[in-house]
């Protein structure tokens, strides 16, 4: 069973993130369609109306594994960016994509390739562009 809590995305990471997956290709294909998922169902709000406490797109978030039982440490990129940021998870990877939108304390359960799945909870936003005024980044 997946367990989805509810999201809130930031509107212009939802329209950015809306392009990359319409320009998925064979190796995204899967997460670009569970990200479409997500954005259809989570409720996307102007960048100055995110709450403090949601992981958007930039954001240093602090999250468990809890199969693993380890807390990692990451910022959440598009996959251009992964290059320049040292902890950077790519939106377009399966962990990265069960990120996007969650709130400190939510946990969710994720597939993963091979017909696995994770537990994953956030911890803490470490920083947020939303939180340090950059809405249009």
């Amino acid at each position: 069973m997946t367990t989805r809590p509810p999201l809130i995305i930031n509107r212009l990471d939802a329209e950015r993130l809306q392009r990359l997956i319409d320009d998925a290709d064979d190796d995204t294909l899967a997460v670009a369609e569970a990200l479409e998922e997500e954005l259809a169902r989570g409720e996307v709000v102007d960048p100055e109306d995110v709450p403090e406490d949601v992981v958007s797109m930039c954001s240093q978030v602090q999250f468990s594994d809890l199969d693993r039982d380890r807390q990692i440490i990451r910022t959440l990129v598009y996959p251009h960016a992964l290059s320049t940021t040292e902890d950077g998870i790519s939106v377009m990877a399966p962990v990265g994509a069960a990120l996007l939108g969650l709130r400190i304390g939510d946990t969710i359960v994720w597939p993963l390739p091979g017909g696995r799945e994770s537990r994953l909870r956030i911890d803490a936003i470490l920083w947020q562009p939303e939180r340090e005024g950059q809405f249009h980044r």
